[in-house]
């Protein structure tokens, strides 16, 4: 059995914006300012075990959590993300969703996105 030690996302936090089935956390490793965790309350690992009121529960927040963002830090772009399992870098097995504010200058390459992989030449 895992402890509320072991599942950070269920611990007593501040949620930024709600809904009924999901939340939106601040990154506690932000890869840029703003960087915003879009969260289940439904504690499962994959975001394809979800429902379809939780998806649509999630993209509802991240239309929410973009004109925050765009309000309080005026990103030139985003990226957003999803891990699904450790080999795909997912650390945390709980459904998350990265919303990252990208900026002008922030990378000298950004093509690719958060996966580091450049279009080919």
């Amino acid at each position: 059995m895992t402890s509320r030690a072991d599942r950070p996302f269920c611990s007593d936090v501040t949620a930024v914006l709600a809904n009924e089935h999901a939340y939106a956390l601040n990154d506690k490793y932000p890869l840029s300012p703003g960087h915003l965790l879009l969260i289940t309350r439904r504690h499962m690992a994959s975001f394809f075990d979800t429902s379809s009121a939780e998806r649509c529960a999630l993209l509802a927040l991240l239309v929410q959590a973009k004109t925050l963002l765009d309000e309080k830090f005026a990103p030139r772009g985003y990226n957003i993300g999803v891990n699904v399992g450790e080999t795909a870098g997912q650390t945390i097995m709980h459904v998350h969703v990265h919303l990252m504010p990208r900026y002008a200058g922030d990378t000298p390459d950004p093509r690719g996105g958060v996966s580091k992989r450049s279009s080919p030449t």
